[in-house]
This record gives structure tokens, sequence and C-alpha cells, in this order.
């Protein structure tokens, strides 16, 4: 498996990548920018771990929440590159749209059928199987899978389906 590439224009110039963008693409962790708030909710129904970053935040903020917590940073802000320590840290992508965001992903090894539907889309926390407790919303049938933190369920509808033939029409690098 590849490490993920460092982007960006400046990035010869500055060869001092961390550590943690040495991984491959499937164990990677995401944080997207306010612009990108959809494309996070994707990533997240693939399976990958990403956060989306609180609104109106300051690229500095953006670049150091991203070192903190070893995330790629995934971003539509072409200026952030401007900033050293942004560049092997931060992906500027160029499309318009989730299907042109999706296939820039997948063009740097992104597997969008990595882990489909194990990640809470709302607050991304890794889900689990529904206590019995659990009342089902109406339509709702077994397996249910439960987000132990915001307590939303999910079950394999309609919508699932749909999301799913996205996903495998986005395709990507296949993960063992």
């Amino acid at each position: 498996m590849d490490p993920i590439p460092v982007i960006g224009e400046n990035a010869s110039q500055f060869p001092m990548v961390p550590s943690f963008m040495q991984q491959p693409v499937g164990e990677a962790r995401f944080l997207t920018d306010e612009m990108l708030a959809g494309l996070a909710r994707w990533l997240r129904a693939a399976g990958y771990d990403t956060v989306q970053a609180p609104a109106g935040g300051p690229d500095r903020a953006l670049v150091a929440l991203a070192v903190d917590e070893e995330r790629l940073l995934l971003t539509r802000d072409r200026a952030i590159l401007d900033r050293r320590q942004a560049v092997g840290v931060a992906v500027v992508l160029a499309g318009e749209g989730l299907d042109a965001w999706a296939a820039e992903l997948a063009a740097l090894g992104v597997d969008w059928r990595l882990a489909p539907f194990t990640r809470c889309l709302v607050c991304n926390m890794a889900l689990v199987d529904a206590p019995a407790a659990v009342p089902l919303p109406a339509g709702a049938h077994p397996p249910v899978r439960w987000c132990p933190v915001c307590r939303k369920p999910y079950w394999r509808g309609g919508h699932v389906r749909r999301m799913e033939a996205r996903l495998i029409r986005w395709g990507g690098a296949s993960v063992p």
C-alpha cells in the first residue's frame, strides 16, 4: 500500500512530513473544513474516521487540529498551502461537487467501499449493534446498528441502497 502522497505545489520545499502521513490510505483519518461538510458525511459512510472542523475557524487552527489529531486535512482553500505547517498535511481539492471530490480522493487511493456504514454519519463514532431496548423507528427492520454517542439508529433501508450505489460508483483502490 502506498503512503498518502504529499500534495501541494511547494511540497518539495518542505521534506519534513509528519510520520502519521506515511500510513496506508485505508488507515487514514480525515479532517474536513466547513466547505466540505457533505464530503465528511460520505467519507464516514465509506468507513473513514472523519471529523468536520467547526465553522469559521482560522486556517492555523485547522492545520494545528489536523496535526494534533493525526488527520489529513481536506479543503478547497488553496491559501492554506501558504502555511508551511499545512504542506504534507493538507490536500486542496480542485474539483466542483461531490463526484469530482470523490474522484480526486479515489485517485489518491481512497477506497469508497472500505467499510461502508460502520460509522455514525452525524458524529463519526463507530457503530455498534443496537441494544434490544432501543426503540426502532417505523419502517426499521433488524439488523439495526446504533451510535452509542448520539443514539441514532441505522438500518438497511432504501436510503442505504442508494448510498451504497454511489459509493460503488465512486470506487477507488481496493484496500486489503
